[in-house]
């Protein structure tokens, strides 16, 4: 259902723009129309002042009538366009039955407004509507309109149609078939150059047709995708920890983390999680390259961590064992940077290992944020066997620590100026008494203060976990 309203929006918007084009045409030729009419009174033309106050009246309300008519058409949009044309074609042959020498160009100007609606089907009714209409002119203007002394070899003009007639069929009766030259001479040379306007008319009317319809192919491609990304991303969000405070049952500290995608998902993410009532697992990664394809090893990156974590393995066995396990099947050759620790509560010590990660920032208590440089490890996927380090941190009563991805150091504005990590601590250290929460507020808004209009280039990921107290109830 939706790639069928895609298909009738493309081309139905692109009518009724083609409707508005062509009845602002036919407005600009009833105002010729009037400015011929003023001329042949005030005596610029010698064309006959009756004909002429027949004929352009009709003439102007035909080319005026489209623009009221769309104003208020409420009924099938495709019927609409065949009538503006009729009144085109109309009020074209009305002028040229009286101006037939005059108006030879005239009828090519529906057949090239016609092109404007990319519809063959709608050019072969205008040049059938303008062949039929012009051969209609022809001979009507025999007999009413302006005469042609030449063609018709004769020196004086007939006054009227019965003069006319009579003439014609004397001129018949001695061997001259006025009749037959008039269409020879007259009819058949307009009616080619009608002809070779329509072929290079349709021949760039359907190539933009094709367009359209591919058009319509790429629109239809892009909402499907569209949709697949919308349901990646809520797939994305809900494989994330977004529920705060995440344990209000524990006193002892508080933990925020956000991720804000550089595209609909990112390669970015953070996790944390109860292995047991006394220890939280941390972690935060941040995979290679960006879009599907990191959000997809992003997935299958944290659920392996989470299970090695859960499992009761230590930071470096479990970055270990995930480095392993990723490259077994990992053909598009993508790696991912992890940091992991377990806290365990009722100590305040942090065990963790850095898999080629950004370094974590500090605080003590009373203190400003510091980066801790950690020891770093080979990324993880990137290869077999690879060994890493664990280090302990003792975390007391105040302590916050923040962890990131490189999208935050990384920041670019306009100018292609990095954001850098002394930015990040200066922000963190604006409100360094803050709760995790206010804290990457401040850093996301400073970021973003910092960027200005520039485009985003990658995933900013960011988590804090603040002790409020040393010692746990709940053991």
């Amino acid at each position: 259902m939706k790639s069928i309203q895609i298909q009738k929006d493309i081309f139905q918007i692109n009518e009724e723009k083609a409707n508005r084009y062509t009845s602002y045409c036919m407005v600009i030729a009833a105002v010729v129309t009037v400015l011929m009419w003023l001329l042949n009174v005030l005596g610029f033309f010698i064309v006959d002042q009756t004909l002429m106050n027949i004929t352009m009246p009709i003439g102007v309300v035909m080319f005026l009538f489209p623009s009221l008519l769309i104003r208020i058409w409420k009924r099938e949009e495709w019927l609409l366009k065949y009538i503006i044309m009729g009144c085109f074609l109309l009020g074209v042959a009305i002028l040229a039955s009286a101006l037939t020498i005059q108006l030879v160009m005239a009828w090519a100007c529906p057949i090239i407004l016609s092109c404007h609606y990319y519809s063959p089907k709608f050019t072969h009714f205008t040049l059938t509507g303008a062949l039929l209409c012009m051969l209609c002119a022809v001979y009507i203007g025999l007999y009413f309109g302006v005469w042609d002394s030449n063609m018709m070899r004769c020196v004086d003009t007939p006054g009227n149609a019965a003069f006319r007639a009579e003439f014609i069929g004397q001129a018949t009766a001695a061997g001259d078939n006025i009749i037959l030259r008039v269409f020879n001479f007259y009819y058949i040379p307009r009616a080619v150059i009608l002809i070779v306007v329509y072929l290079i008319g349709i021949t760039l009317s359907k190539r933009t047709h094709g367009l359209l319809k591919q058009q319509e192919a790429d629109n239809r491609e892009k909402e499907r995708i569209g949709a697949e990304l919308h349901v990646a991303t809520q797939i994305q969000s809900s494989m994330l920890p977004c529920i705060f405070p995440a344990f209000p049952e524990y006193q002892e500290f508080d933990i925020y983390a956000s991720m804000n995608p550089a595209k609909e998902v990112g390669g970015d993410f953070y996790d944390f999680f109860l292995v047991d009532k006394d220890h939280l697992a941390l972690v935060i990664a941040d995979v290679s390259g960006k879009g599907v394809p990191a959000a997809l090893f992003m997935m299958i990156s944290k659920t392996l961590l989470k299970n090695a974590a859960q499992a009761g393995l230590s930071p470096k066995e479990a970055l270990q064992k995930v480095n392993n396990q990723l490259l077994e099947s990992n053909e598009a050759e993508m790696f991912v940077t992890v940091w992991l620790g377990i806290y365990e509560i009722s100590t305040g010590r942090l065990t963790a290992a850095n898999a080629g990660h950004e370094y974590p920032a500090l605080k003590r208590a009373g203190g400003k944020f510091e980066l801790f440089k950690d020891r770093h490890g080979f990324v993880l996927a990137g290869m077999e066997n690879t060994r890493y380090r664990e280090y302990e941190i003792q975390l007391n009563e105040g302590d916050i620590l923040f962890v990131y991805t490189d999208g935050v150091a990384e920041a670019t504005d306009n100018d292609n100026q990095l954001y850098g990590a002394e930015r990040m601590l200066e922000a963190l250290n604006r409100r360094a008494d803050a709760g995790p929460k206010e804290l990457l507020e401040e850093v996301k808004s400073d970021i973003d203060g910092f960027v200005g209009e520039a485009m985003q280039f990658d995933d900013i990921t960011m988590m804090a976990l603040k002790i409020r107290r040393k010692k746990s109830n709940k053991i």
